[in-house]
């Protein structure tokens, strides 16, 4: 009986609210704990914008799906969002069957959805008036 894939989990805060997750490998029931966990850890300590790049991830079953509603979910009621990235043409079938696809951004690469979750955040009400603030 062979080993499940391992999960890789790497995580890099680029700014003190934005966390881009880098995932490898298959993201199903044996391995997504380790991801769910890591997510949740972001939300924790301030992370309300994630990115998931996900080039790296060759299959993904409903247990990776979940995982991703369920972060999705937490980043909207802290007013931030999920973008995934880099999906595979795999993965992307699963995520535009089950109509993910349509909830959560799906970007070509983390760098874009980086630059869109700038945007986002520089429309934010309140935050034009404490770069002005910050800047006198």
């Amino acid at each position: 009986m062979s080993e499940p894939y391992e999960l890789n989990v790497e995580v890099n805060v680029t700014e003190p609210e934005v966390a881009v997750v880098t995932v490898s490998g298959d993201l199903d029931g044996a391995t997504g704990t380790s991801l769910h966990h890591q997510l949740a850890n972001q939300i924790v300590h301030g992370r309300r914008f994630l990115v998931l790049d996900l080039r790296a991830v060759p299959f993904m079953d409903s247990s990776g799906l979940n995982i991703i509603i369920r972060a999705s979910n937490e980043a909207k009621r802290l007013d931030g969002s999920l973008h995934l990235a880099a999906v595979s043409d795999v993965v992307l079938r699963l995520l535009d069957l089950t109509g993910i696809s349509v909830t959560t951004p799906v970007h070509e690469s983390p760098e874009d959805a980086l630059a869109v979750i700038a945007s986002q955040r520089a429309d934010e009400p309140g935050r034009a008036e404490s770069a002005s603030a910050a800047q006198r």
